[in-house]
């Protein structure tokens, strides 16, 4: 089985990232669960066009110029291509198309595995693979999370 080749982004700002709640559908990936923005790359796709497409359709956002890759992370299932890019809007002026809620997680949401949603109305567990990509992420910026 081939891994699915996705394309996700790593946004922050004031020291937190923002994260996605996912839907609560048992047929996804991560149901439930905090992750990032982003998603499959389409045939012809490269990555780099990938996460600026699929962050403009899931927050209405467009990406700075200059965004960075961070790296890859795969499995037997996902083979995902991570960025990272400062969200230059206050969370206010996104609008949320895709899942089920969003929010800026502080660096000790995520060391702690989970975050309050307001419209789940419950702590949430951020997704495994997620978590680990931004606790290496911060241990990498520290100066993005001081």
């Amino acid at each position: 089985m081939t891994p699915n080749p996705v394309a996700i982004c790593i946004l922050y700002r004031e020291s937190k990232f923002l994260m996605q709640l996912r839907d609560d559908i048992p047929t996804i990936l991560y149901p439930g669960l905090w992750g990032f923005f982003g998603g499959h790359i389409e045939a012809g796709e490269t990555p780099e066009v990938a996460v600026v497409r699929e962050i403009a359709e899931e927050i209405d956002y467009a990406l700075p110029a200059g965004f960075g890759k961070f790296g890859v992370y795969a499995d037997e299932r996902v083979y995902r291509n991570i960025f990272y890019a400062p969200l230059t809007v206050s969370i206010d002026q996104l609008n949320l198309l895709e899942g089920w809620d969003l929010g800026l997680l502080s660096l000790e949401e995520i060391e702690a595995g989970e975050a309050y949603s307001a419209k789940a109305e419950s702590k949430k567990p951020i997704g495994p693979v997620h978590r680990q990509v931004l606790l290496d992420f911060a241990a990498n910026h520290p100066e993005l999370v001081a």
